[in-house]
């Protein structure tokens, strides 16, 4: 009897199925390019490598600045409500966030899409997302990876990561040593949870009936801050600036402010989102609410009293900056005032 011979499809991947994957985002990424009119002349889709001509860009003394990061267990929820074609938009904001945190324009975005077992539509929504992503960040998807990974996970599984670069002006960078005594503290709303505390969220979840609203709430998109902030940074309205992501909004808030002032904040003002009220109803304590979720913050700027109101003109009335701390001396690192409306 003949015996059966191995290969990679019956391991569990297969190739054939990933080039058609390529061949697609290879289409998509050349109508993108169309749409730009402004293409750079040596990018190439499908090389080992990514390229990106900086030789056209007019920055003075510039700095690349460079993130990654995933989306944690979000994921999950993307897979038990089958919603697939937003999760791609989180990812290049937690990235891309983090970078304008610097005063850096985004540049260019690499993922990383590893799954149990490749199924083209479901990555095909994926990968609308993260395009829509790059397109809300004004910046260009140019390369990626994906890895069909059986054994590691299971067949509905899959994880996401991504990469992104931006460069900056040297003299544009935003730092916590530009905060001064008396700066102001604005708080910029966020779009829910958007992608931080999940683990929480599913252990809540377990057991629970909940509405098609919930579900809506849970799963939104995280809000990208790029053209807003990046609108401030020109004029030069910011000294620092905080993504509020895991550890909430006072641990990422002291990562800028020099240790030699203090961080007054009123948690009164915080404008907490609906889903937030919601999840506060699980017995969770204050504490844990706002050192786990965002609770209604996803960005945060320290400015001078006189900058508020220019920038103010940058922002939609939803995500509408507002006062909810200041700089003062040393006196605790951080000094918090009242408690969270729920």
């Amino acid at each position: 009897m003949k015996k059966m011979q191995n290969s990679y499809k019956k391991s569990g991947v297969n190739i054939s199925l990933a080039n058609k994957l390529v061949n697609h985002i290879s289409l998509i990424s050349k109508k993108n390019v169309k749409k730009e009119k402004k293409p750079f002349d040596e990018e190439i889709i499908g090389g080992f490598g990514s390229l990106f001509d900086i030789s056209k860009l007019k920055v003075k003394n510039p700095v690349i600045v460079s993130c990654t990061d995933g989306v944690g267990t979000k994921v999950e929820l993307a897979n038990k409500f089958e919603k697939f074609d937003t999760i791609g938009i989180d990812l290049v904001a937690m990235c891309v966030n983090d970078l304008i945190v610097q005063g850096a324009r985004p540049l260019f975005f690499l993922d990383y899409i590893a799954v149990g077992k490749l199924e083209l539509k479901k990555t095909k929504k994926i990968l609308s997302g993260i395009f829509k992503g790059c397109s809300l960040s004004s910046c260009k998807l140019i390369g990626g990876e994906t890895a069909e990974m059986p054994g590691v996970y299971s067949k509905e599984s899959f994880d996401l990561a991504g990469f992104s670069v931006g460069i900056v002006s040297k003299n544009k960078i935003l730092n916590k040593y530009k905060v001064r005594k008396d700066n102001v503290v604005l708080a910029i709303p966020s779009n829910g949870l958007h992608s931080n505390g999940f683990s929480l969220v599913r252990s809540i979840l377990k057991g629970k009936k909940i509405t098609n609203q919930i579900k809506k709430e849970l799963i939104k998109p995280t809000k990208i801050y790029s053209k807003e902030i990046l609108n401030c940074t020109k004029k030069n309205l910011i000294n620092s600036a905080a993504h509020i992501t895991g550890g909430g909004l006072i641990e990422n808030l002291l990562r800028s402010v020099p240790e030699s002032l203090t961080l007054n904040i009123d948690l009164s003002k915080i404008k907490v989102n609906k889903i937030f009220k919601w999840l506060k109803k699980n017995n969770i304590s204050d504490e844990e609410m706002i050192r786990t979720f965002n609770c209604g913050v996803g960005f945060c700027i320290i400015v001078n009293k006189n900058n508020v109101k220019k920038i103010k003109k940058y922002f939609s009335k939803k995500y509408m900056p507002y006062e909810i701390g200041f700089i003062s001396e040393k006196r605790e690192r951080v000094l918090l005032y009242k408690s969270l409306k729920w």
